[in-house]
């Protein structure tokens, strides 16, 4: 009988494409995946795996043999679930992923409830951008996963995914208090031409939205730093480096030289909670999806 824990690494393996990677998703060693693939061998008596320079291939056996492997884990979490189903207890483990500031400004409030509420829960948390936490939910990686778009940078969503709306996080321009528009009660896009922003990198989807806005408003934005974490552009922005644009959630206290400046038409993101569809009927899906609603009342926001 083939060992389903060799299956899965074989799996994962086809899936991500290297032993390592699989690896990090299945929280194994990569010697340990490697001995798991050895034993597969011995066990079908079959060439799984060749070596190519420093890394592995995987035969054409072992490509179907992998193929045969994702229905039957499939069939294998259908089982699990409909017995978590039957029991009516949200357990288990649950991997619930989000991005910085929601990671900050909501999960910790939601999580303390979580786990009070729910002991037979094992609840683990990774911090992500949103476009790498809804790749990683639609491969299963993930249970949960907290992202956010804007009205003009919509995030789109693999088939076979749901969501539901969390709620809105305004955002701010945010300036050095010696800046021209320091104390202006009020700026447009316009505004801002020939300054120097503090963005997120390219590829995210905050930063994607700041080009889109201000080239809307025929405003080329000059993006001088890019900078992932929001507290590093407070620091750099409290000692009159440049300007940014930051929502309000898990945002703080401004410190002292940075002031606030509305921008007109008032930018929102919007946050969901995002699941595999299949996975629904899970009381521990359920109940953590319920949570995060009732925690976006009590969330820190500036």
């Amino acid at each position: 009988m083939i060992d389903l824990g060799r299956l899965r690494a074989l799996h994962a393996v086809a899936q991500y494409g290297s032993v390592n990677r699989a690896a990090e998703v299945l929280g194994y060693t990569p010697s340990a995946v490697s001995q798991q693939l050895t034993k597969l061998e011995r066990e079908t008596r079959t060439t799984l795996i060749e070596r190519q320079g420093r890394g592995i291939v995987l035969t054409d056996a072992a490509r179907q043999l992998a193929s045969t492997a994702a229905r039957i884990l499939e069939l294998v979490e259908d089982a699990e679930l409909t017995l978590e189903e039957q029991r009516g207890q949200a357990i288990g483990t649950l991997k619930i992923a989000a991005f910085p500031t929601a990671a900050r400004g909501l999960l910790p409030q939601a999580l303390a409830r979580l786990i009070d509420e729910n002991p037979g829960l094992d609840v683990r948390v990774t911090e992500t951008d949103p476009l790498d936490a809804v790749a990683a939910v639609s491969r299963g990686e993930i249970h949960v996963a907290v992202v956010h778009d804007w009205q003009n940078t919509p995030l789109g969503l693999p088939e076979g995914l749901s969501r539901v709306k969390l709620g809105s996080d305004p955002a701010d321009v945010l300036v050095p208090a010696t800046h021209r528009l320091a104390g202006k009660e009020s700026v447009r896009a316009e505004d801002l031409v020939g300054e120097r922003w503090i963005c997120q990198p390219v590829g995210s989807i905050c930063h994607e939205w700041l080009v889109r806005t201000m080239r809307r408003a025929g405003v080329e934005p000059e993006i001088a730093y890019s900078v992932a974490e929001y507290q590093t552009q407070l620091a750099m922005l409290a000692r009159g480096i440049g300007i940014g644009l930051l929502p309000r959630l898990g945002r703080g206290t401004l410190p002292d030289g940075v002031v606030v400046v509305p921008l007109q038409p008032a930018p929102s993101r919007r946050l969901y909670a995002v699941w595999r569809t299949t996975t629904s009927r899970r009381p521990a899906i359920a109940v953590t999806l319920s949570t995060l609603e009732s925690a976006w009342p009590d969330r820190d926001t500036a």
